[in-house]
């Protein structure tokens, strides 16, 4: 499961068995843990974070969006 950024307290990675599904980046922190869609990005699933993070994590995805991209198509061969 690689890691691609960190951002404070919180980790986007991705699965290695996510290539069969669209674009996306998990994101976790503690316990709590959301998947987004990443283009467009789009909150896809959310366990545990509230409404201020998952508007930060947005964010942080939003302004970092071809970094994780690129990341995705270098591990998957897109």
């Amino acid at each position: 499961m690689p890691t691609v950024l960190r951002v404070g307290p919180y980790r986007l990675f991705f699965y290695s068995g996510d290539g069969d599904e669209p674009v996306h980046i998990h994101v976790d922190r503690d316990d709590n843990i959301a998947k987004f869609w990443l283009d467009p990005i789009r909150l896809q699933v959310s366990e545990g974070f509230n409404r201020i993070e998952i508007s930060n994590i947005y964010k942080i995805i939003n302004e970092n969006q071809l970094r994780l991209l690129e990341a995705w198509n270098e591990h998957f061969g897109s």
